[in-house]
């Protein structure tokens, strides 16, 4: 079971020739509404995958709460974790430009009261998912019930937050962005002149596997074993949000399925450049049919 604990949004995304500068307005060319969330977009993918998935969060009394979890309740994902709050359903708001680039303000609303006492007893074997779109203190406590039950925990850290750096040590796999991760770097006072010594010196400090993902330069991972990396498919992007949430969901399920760590991030990268070719978040994240017919070979 992947039982993912995160936040739920309803995506407000319009599309533009090109990103506005601060203080500009610039006009939009289409506008869409569509589920989002890094949590329901990770479960969502992690059912599309094919795996059982439960998802831990919150959504408001609102107009907002239906067509949030509209596509999670379509994948047959278990909801009876959700949370109905005072606090209005989580939204982002997104610009997406000609070249797929994207800016976002998320504004958390019940993602906010996602608390301690919201969390689900866990078996040995579960994996759960985690990003940072709710409070850090119940991402914390969440890891550390995960280890208590012997449970596979994985944190994606988006988006950054300075105050994770205290816990995110404590999972088992930890998956960043090149930014992210060289944020917690200094932080996490890891040594060496470039991003693959920091990896290693993560792993050696903390024994824990790292991730950093670099949208059209691929993944690079690290692990006690070994270092490795996999390149990105080549495709020219339509919209890139949701991408880096894709893979998070593909790489749980494989994982879950005692697949190679190589194997699982391998799939994870295809499945995350696929997410790219068309847009919204969750509209875009494909099926496990997608994976098919592209070649795993051109994105490892």
């Amino acid at each position: 079971m992947i039982v993912v604990i995160g936040s739920i949004n309803l995506d407000l995304i319009a599309s533009v020739d090109s990103l506005p500068s601060p203080g500009e307005t610039v006009p939009g060319s289409a506008f869409v509404t569509a589920g989002g969330g890094k949590g329901a977009n990770q479960a969502l993918a992690a059912a599309r995958a094919g795996a059982r998935v439960r998802m831990i969060g919150a959504v408001g009394n609102d107009s907002f709460a239906g067509d949030a979890i509209r596509l999670l309740t379509e994948a047959g994902i278990d909801l009876s974790g959700i949370r109905r709050s005072s606090q209005p359903t989580g939204t982002a708001l997104i610009l997406v430009d000609a070249r797929g680039e994207n800016i976002i303000t998320v504004v958390p609303g019940a993602n906010a009261t996602v608390a301690p006492d919201d969390l689900p007893m866990l078996r040995r074997g579960d994996v759960v998912l985690l990003q940072h779109e709710i409070p850090m203190l119940t991402v914390e406590a969440s890891l550390r019930v995960a280890r208590q039950a012997k449970a596979i925990s994985i944190l994606n850290t988006a988006p950054f937050r300075a105050d994770a750096a205290s816990f995110l040590t404590e999972a088992d796999y930890v998956v960043a962005n090149e930014t992210e991760f060289d944020r917690y770097s200094s932080a996490l006072q890891l040594s060496g002149d470039d991003r693959v010594s920091r990896m290693t010196d993560y792993v050696r400090k903390f024994r824990r596997t790292i991730i950093v993902t670099l949208g059209g330069e691929g993944v690079l991972c690290a692990t006690l074993d070994k270092f490795f990396a996999c390149s990105a498919l080549k495709i020219e992007p339509v919209d890139t949000v949701g991408a880096g949430d894709t893979f998070c969901g593909y790489l749980a399920y494989n994982l879950s399925l005692d697949a190679s760590l190589e194997d699982a991030v391998q799939r994870a990268n295809v499945a995350a450049a696929l997410a790219c070719l068309s847009r919204g978040a969750q509209p875009s994240i494909p099926h496990a049919k997608d994976l098919t017919s592209v070649s795993l070979a051109d994105g490892g």
